[in-house]
């Protein structure tokens, strides 16, 4: 069963729902710089829902790196681990793409593209040395980057009067809920995301906490990228 993309970081898929709790991956795009031996290296990494947006992101980079010798990638393109795909693109076979790819897996990234893209400065690495620049390279560049831990979360809207906004707001800010969006009419709606497991208690919770001057609607689900809690 595919999974279609609402919006960026948002999908629903019951399939997933059902077997899997969370997965982590990369939120935001990250570049990652270093010179090896007179070669520059520099690894590009991104969220891809699909294996369409891996592609069209390797495209990109390669696009701005048309003139680079190599432009080696590996990518886990679903949310389960199943969906993985890589490239030496020119180098000896074994010692980019796949070094690339077991770095992906060694930290369970899901959903995670990584390109890497090397300008030869004229010193030959050897096969263990391109394993060890092309797997260094891509561990440091996921290691700037931010990940999140997407989890299957409840779309909540809470509706309250102008004057009950603080209350709400003082509520919010104690955790448990991301904010997606604020809509201001006659009255305002707060969208939030909160974990599936605590809906419930969240839902009762704030009623409490509002003393009944709050109307509550559960929205979808979705998987939802929350941050990692240190």
């Amino acid at each position: 069963m595919e999974c279609k993309s609402k919006k960026r970081g948002f999908f629903s898929c019951e399939q997933y729902f059902k077997t899997m709790k969370s997965y982590l991956s990369v939120y935001s795009a990250t570049t990652y710089e270093k010179v090896i031996e007179r070669s520059r290296f520099i690894a590009n990494c991104a969220h891809a829902e699909s294996e369409e947006e891996a592609k069209a992101f390797i495209a990109k980079v390669r696009a701005e790196h048309s003139l680079a010798t190599h432009n080696c990638f590996a990518f886990i393109a679903d949310a389960a681990g199943n969906l993985m795909r890589f490239s030496d693109d020119g180098e000896p076979q074994g010692t980019a793409g796949m070094p690339i790819l077991e770095v992906l897996r060694s930290k369970k990234l899901m959903q995670t593209a990584v390109v890497v893209t090397r300008y030869f400065g004229g010193i030959k690495l050897g096969a263990g040395g391109l394993v060890r620049a092309y797997s260094g390279t891509a561990a440091e560049a996921l290691a700037a980057a931010e990940l999140r831990e997407y989890k299957v979360c409840r779309e909540l809207f809470c509706t309250v009067g102008y004057e009950n906004f603080d209350a709400l707001k003082k509520f919010l800010t104690s955790g448990g809920a991301d904010v997606k969006d604020i809509a201001y009419a006659d009255k305002i709606t707060v969208a939030v995301a909160v974990e599936e497991n605590d809906a419930k208690a969240f839902s009762s919770a704030l009623s409490d906490f509002m003393a009944g001057r709050i109307v509550l609607r559960e929205g979808k689900s979705y998987w939802f990228p929350f941050p990692i809690k240190n």
